[in-house]
């Protein structure tokens, strides 16, 4: 049996609990401090980090007794962390182990809060840890350090569904899910899912057998110079076309990206802009908040027109290196945009929506920018 001494987000219960697997109550906690380390919060993600310095305190819990199991699976969680175990003895003399990053690794910003980690990031973790420890005994640490920060960003979508804005008037049926099984997981995920629902006269179907592509959520920006009438669009292989075997692999498409922890959609819209096109966008308005095929996968786009600056020379390849991007971007006028869409040269679902957006917008958005901008004598 070992006692272990947890100073960060293992503190919050519910987190706790599932890592553990097991209720809290079953467990030995009570409160602890260990002098001469210092906890700081993490430049690289919301958690937290413990280091020796002399003179500070921290605070934590002591959870005692566990078994192998209890030690295999926190070895797990927190390895997908890359941090290891290291023995301390507490200021009550306790002898104890404590988690500690792997030397270079993070680095430390400033003080961390539990109480405010718990309102930005409890719930996230929360659902986050639920994947990671379905994992537990299917892959090695390793493996699921490298997927969590798309483990996170689905979590997060899951939080954002909570409140769509979607879905008035429509039936508000029960869904009986039976079972739920993952053959796949890393970048993308697929469940298999076995389920009853609802029918409109109040009987329950049949239990079905489906399947469905998780994926987190996007956002999206077609940016538009209102004073010269043209769009940016940016231009990169896709595997959709590939797997399907379609003539072209290369796709016109707004600038895209996954919504990661901690950003709003229309943060992410920005960011991806300067990643994708080193462009910075203006002014933006929302298209829509779409599920693009809701049949099939968990994908929901947040959607955006962004206003810019397209000058001739704002066009060029970009990209992040880091994820293997290769992206070009393309100036069109907005009658080459709308003569595309008429000759169904455009396969890409939201620059279709975008484009009818702006045709409809249009008038407006060039009306509104000739009256902002100064005139000169």
């Amino acid at each position: 049996m070992k006692n272990l001494f947890f100073y960060g987000t293992l503190r919050h219960i519910p987190l706790l609990e599932v890592v553990m697997g097991r209720p809290a109550d079953e467990l030995q906690i009570k409160t602890a401090q260990l002098s001469g380390y210092a906890v700081s919060a993490v430049a690289e993600g919301p958690f937290p980090m413990i280091s020796e310095q002399a003179g500070a305190l921290a605070e934590g819990v002591l959870v005692g007794g566990l078994s192998d199991v209890d030690m295999a699976r926190l070895d797990f969680y927190e390895g997908s962390f890359a941090y290891d175990l290291r023995p301390v003895t507490l200021d009550d003399g306790q002898l104890a182990e404590v988690y500690v990053p792997q030397a270079g690794l993070w680095t430390a910003d400033g003080p961390w809060s539990l109480a405010k980690w718990e309102s930005d990031w409890g719930e996230m973790s929360v659902i986050a840890a639920e994947e990671v420890m379905g994992y537990f005994g299917q892959r090695s640490r390793d493996e699921v350090a490298e997927m969590f920060p798309v483990i996170r960003a689905r979590a997060s979508s899951r939080i954002r569904a909570r409140s769509s804005l979607h879905g008035a008037d429509t039936f508000d049926g029960k869904i009986d899910v039976r079972a739920r099984h993952r053959p796949y997981s890393y970048f993308f995920a697929v469940d298999d899912y076995k389920l009853q629902h609802e029918k409109y006269d109040g009987s329950m179907s049949e239990v079905l057998d489906r399947a469905v592509f998780v994926a987190a959520d996007a956002a999206l920006v077609l940016p538009y110079d209102p004073g010269r009438d043209r769009v940016l669009l940016v231009e990169q292989i896709r595997l959709g076309p590939i797997g399907r075997g379609d003539r072209t692999f290369w796709q016109l498409e707004p600038i895209a990206g996954r919504v990661d922890p901690g950003e709003t959609p229309e943060e992410t819209a920005r960011r991806e802009a300067l990643e994708e096109a080193d462009l910075e966008i203006g002014a933006l308005e929302k298209i829509a908040e779409i599920y693009p095929s809701p049949g099939t996968s968990t994908e929901f786009y947040y959607t955006y027109l962004g206003l810019a600056d397209l000058p001739d020379d704002i066009t060029g390849t970009s990209g992040l290196e880091t994820e293997h991007e290769n992206i070009r971007s393309n100036l069109l006028s907005f009658d080459e945009l709308m003569d595309r869409v008429d000759r169904f040269d455009v396969a890409n679902a939201p620059l279709a929506l975008a484009a009818y957006y702006l045709a409809r917008h249009r008038d407006r958005l060039r009306s509104e920018w000739v009256k902002d901008t100064p005139r000169t004598e």
